[in-house]
């Protein structure tokens, strides 16, 4: 965050040369947010690489398979897939059903305790990042700097954001509609349009409510982020995301050039790519709420 910086403060401080108003940081802050997000979305959905690498938007045809028999055991495999598949989605959609039906309430320790341990779970990233290219290496001031295990094992975790505390509906829109009244309202609306967004289907299924499972999404994202919400119970994720899913969410959100069409299509093998597109608008969204949360508070308390 610019104001934690050790130059960071003269931007808006008086008597610095040039001084930002406060309008102006916080239009740098949004800029960065949404370009960071939008990776998030471009590797998600496969869209890459750019001209200026090997193999940059070049097209590879691929080369079809031969036709099998219906009696070979390829296809008796690829018949035993698919029937998994759609078994997957009918167990989620039981599970969101019992969800929204389950009235037990748990205990506010209870609830950090489960927040925790989704907080510290070991999900790993696919590959290790090498050194930026050349071509971009004057660009970058830390080479090394990347995302973190917000609670690795053996070290002292951070303090955890409570959603109750500072959150996008109650402070951060306020200070962003304050001194830059448009973009504090294009943002909310692109918040509530994409959580609100639902096409009542869940692959080869009808589905009324899918508001548990994006509700899901979007609080993992903010978990992994370190940020907690009172009232949501985080037991709910071992119940709809499995682990492959996990891995895919972490990787998008925090480490977005490792991911890999492998991952991408371990999770959610019946759903159609447009229904991963809806997950990744999802997982975006969150995360540049994520972070424009950690940017505003740090300036709401510069302000006061």
């Amino acid at each position: 965050m610019l104001l934690l910086l050790p130059r960071g403060s003269e931007l808006v401080c008086p008597g610095a040369d040039p001084r930002w108003s406060l309008a102006e940081l916080i239009h740098a802050v949004v800029l960065m947010a949404h370009a960071h997000s939008v990776c998030s979305f471009v590797w998600g959905c496969g869209i890459n690489t750019e001209p200026d690498h090997v193999g940059g938007y070049s097209f590879q045809p691929s080369i079809s398979p031969l036709p099998r028999s219906p009696h070979s055991p390829a296809h008796e495999d690829g018949r035993q897939e698919l029937n998994n598949g759609a078994v997957e989605v009918e167990v989620l959609m039981k599970r969101m059903v019992e969800l929204q039906q389950l009235e037990e309430e748990w205990t506010q320790e209870e609830m950090v305790t489960r927040f925790e341990r989704e907080r510290s779970e070991s999900i790993p990233t696919a590959v290790v990042r090498g050194t930026p290219p050349d071509l971009l290496l004057h660009l970058v001031e830390d080479p090394e700097f990347r995302y973190e295990d917000f609670a690795p094992k053996g070290e002292q975790s951070p303090p955890t954001m409570r959603a109750q505390d500072y959150s996008w509906e109650d402070h951060g829109f306020s200070l962003v509609n304050r001194l830059l009244p448009d973009m504090g309202q294009h943002l909310d609306e692109k918040f509530q349009v994409v959580t609100n967004l639902t096409y009542h289907r869940m692959a080869m299924h009808y589905c009324e409510d899918t508001q548990t499972l994006r509700k899901a999404l979007w609080n993992y994202i903010h978990c992994l982020y370190g940020i907690r919400y009172d009232d949501y119970d985080y037991g709910e994720f071992n119940q709809l995301l499995d682990r492959s899913f996990k891995i895919y969410i972490k990787t998008m959100v925090c480490s977005p050039e490792k991911t890999t069409k492998r991952m991408y299509e371990s999770f959610w093998r019946q759903f159609q790519h447009s229904e991963k597109v809806h997950v990744n608008l999802l997982l975006m969204e969150a995360r540049m709420q994520a972070e424009l949360l950690y940017a505003l508070r740090a300036i709401t308390r510069y302000m006061t």
